[in-house]
């Protein structure tokens, strides 16, 4: 019986820093049936060097693209072009799986079929646990579930479309509202999944600001509170470049 294909996708630029570990968590899986895909929006540091050292230990599971891109949303969106496997997970260059992440998924797919599966992710900050922490879908229009710790069957992107390139940083978010507007089921996965590091691109004011231009979009805050949230929010980003303070991580 033909095991299920798995299709991982990772985005990067200039990531040399933390790479290797991403790559590693994908090569090391205990579940080996794996496409991966690593978009690269043409690193000018170490970055393409370190992935060239693991092209042999992938072999022809190892997909890469390298050229430039418009946003982290236009490179994942190459990505799932190119998926050919029945789930999907993206991690991104920042971030690593667990080493029995995909099994995981893999055990509960079987089990259920077409669906948004979701586990655990721990968050890490400067190196040490911060918390581990697992949403419940059920409440997605108050606070987005990880999506780093979510794995989607690919019939369901054929279904909803892919990422919302609008979005500079929380399309993600967007696709997640899709799907679940659309009644499919969301199946929660006992394990931690997914590490991530605090400090990416989605953890600054500017994130918060196009998170409230979604949830107003979506009608979960009401015109008056975007408006105000947003002038209020601009004034702060600017009053730091005014001072030369940088954006605020949260």
């Amino acid at each position: 019986m033909q095991k299920t294909l798995v299709s991982i996708i990772t985005v990067c630029w200039n990531s040399e820093k933390y790479i290797r570990d991403t790559i590693e968590s994908v090569l090391n899986q205990t579940y080996k049936n794996i496409q991966y895909i690593i978009i690269d929006g043409k690193s000018t540091d170490k970055t393409l060097s370190i992935i060239d050292e693991y092209k042999e230990r992938f072999g022809d599971r190892l997909t890469l693209v390298s050229e430039k891109d418009s946003g982290i949303y236009n490179a994942m969106n190459k990505g799932l072009a190119l998926v050919k496997g029945e789930l999907v997970g993206i991690i991104n260059s920042d971030d690593y799986y667990e080493l029995d992440a995909v099994e995981k998924m893999v055990e509960q797919y079987k089990l259920h079929g077409s669906g948004v599966y979701y586990g655990f992710e721990r968050s890490l900050k400067d190196e040490k646990e911060y918390c581990i922490v697992r949403k419940n879908p059920h409440f997605l229009k108050e606070t987005m579930i990880a999506h780093e710790a979510t794995f989607i069957t690919t019939d369901i992107y054929k279904k909803i479309g892919n990422f919302d390139e609008n979005y500079r940083i929380v399309a993600d978010y967007d696709l997640l509202l899709r799907i679940k507007e659309a009644e499919v089921n969301f199946f929660p996965v006992n394990a931690i999944i997914s590490n991530f590091r605090f400090g990416g691109a989605s953890s600054s004011r500017t994130v918060w600001l196009e998170m409230f231009k979604l949830k107003h979009k979506w009608k979960i805050v009401s015109t008056p509170v975007y408006l105000c949230y947003s002038f209020a929010v601009r004034m702060e980003i600017l009053a730091r470049k005014i001072l030369g303070i940088k954006d605020l991580n949260i």
